[in-house]
């Protein structure tokens, strides 16, 4: 623990502190909110209720008003902070508004009823979490089953992606033939065709394929990517062709090569791009959305769009779900973070 304190806190002025260690400070702390920000707001918003994430302005922590029971009301009364004529004050149970005047009443002598204005009034409110944001939506909708579905989606589509782009990586990397160049050229010029061009054709060739509104159809034409096959390519090219050889002279199969020799190797650009495959299928809308028809099919971003209405979005249980969301992709990159760098920085090295 000193060890991390002495790296974290160490300046480059010894003692004192140099203008550069203000200014790295400084840089670093704003990085931090800006990247972590947005995450803690989200989390701690998903345990507000309606009414806080409705207020203006805003508050960061989840605030609701404390409530009472009053003799002679059958709902508990919530309380206010009211300043009196006197200039006194007290903290009163609003029964009821009516117009600009609240009427109160005190909650140890709940007989006569205050009139108070209601600009003279300030509700009294604690820190309580709305655990019910989370609970609800998995008793009421079919969240689980949702999960299950963006689960096998994800699984089975970076599986698939991880062979395919990795076969296609290895012939364009260790296999010389004529128009390779031109073939990488023209994978690679697919990164410039956004998916609502080529997402009417896609439909016409999964409906034609019996793939329509079955979760293989959300899989299966996606699991060809450029950025995959080039981020492949590029790493296996570090590869000795000499070992290549060596096996080949051992009577190794093209099959064994692959499977035993350079797979391995690239293990690290493997786990970049299941990284990024797992991103892109678990965040993934538009194309479930439009392959997707019943219910019992669908992933979990679609099926969050279930909470919005056309008049009206339950934000409160948008976000706690979201939350619960970002937990796996969150947890898969903490696990496989160590070898994001090592497989981006040898990517570009022959």
């Amino acid at each position: 623990m000193n060890a991390l304190a002495t790296f974290l806190l160490r300046r480059r002025g010894g003692a004192g502190w140099h203008w550069t260690d203000v200014l790295a400070t400084v840089w670093l702390g704003l990085g931090l909110v800006l990247m972590f920000g947005p995450v803690l707001w989200l989390a701690v918003s998903s345990f507000k209720t309606p009414a806080n994430l409705a207020e203006f302005p805003p508050t960061f922590m989840p605030l609701d008003a404390q409530v009472v029971r009053v003799q002679g009301y059958e709902q508990p009364l919530p309380l206010f902070r009211v300043i009196l004529d006197d200039g006194s004050a007290t903290i009163l149970a609003q029964v009821r508004r009516v117009g600009i005047m609240a009427q109160m009443v005190d909650p140890q002598n709940p007989g006569p009823v205050i009139r108070v204005p209601i600009d003279r009034r300030t509700p009294v409110r604690e820190i309580k979490f709305a655990t019910a944001n989370y609970a609800e939506p998995l008793q009421q909708f079919d969240f689980l089953r949702y999960f299950r579905n963006s689960l096998f989606v994800t699984v089975m589509a970076t599986l698939i992606t991880l062979v395919v782009n990795s076969m296609a990586a290895f012939a364009l990397s260790k296999y010389e033939f004529k128009g390779r160049t031109a073939v990488l050229g023209i994978i690679l010029a697919t990164l410039m065709v956004p998916l609502s061009v080529i997402v009417v054709p896609l439909y016409l060739v999964v409906n034609s394929l019996n793939l329509f509104d079955t979760l293989w159809g959300v899989i299966l034409p996606t699991v060809a990517t450029p950025t995959g096959v080039f981020l492949l390519r590029q790493y296996m090219l570090t590869i000795p062709d000499e070992l290549i050889d060596a096996a080949r002279m051992d009577k190794a199969s093209e099959w064994q090569i692959y499977w035993r020799i350079v797979l391995p190797l690239a293990a690290p650009a493997l786990a970049v791009l299941a990284i990024f495959s797992v991103m892109w299928r678990w965040n993934d809308f538009l194309w479930p959305l439009i392959v997707l028809s019943r219910k019992e099919h669908y992933t979990l971003q679609v099926g969050l769009n279930a909470f919005s209405g056309e008049l009206n979005v339950q934000w409160h249980y948008v976000l706690a779900m979201t939350v619960l969301s970002i937990v796996p992709v969150a947890l898969i990159f903490l696990f496989l973070q160590r070898y994001i760098t090592a497989g981006i920085a040898n990517t570009g090295l022959k």
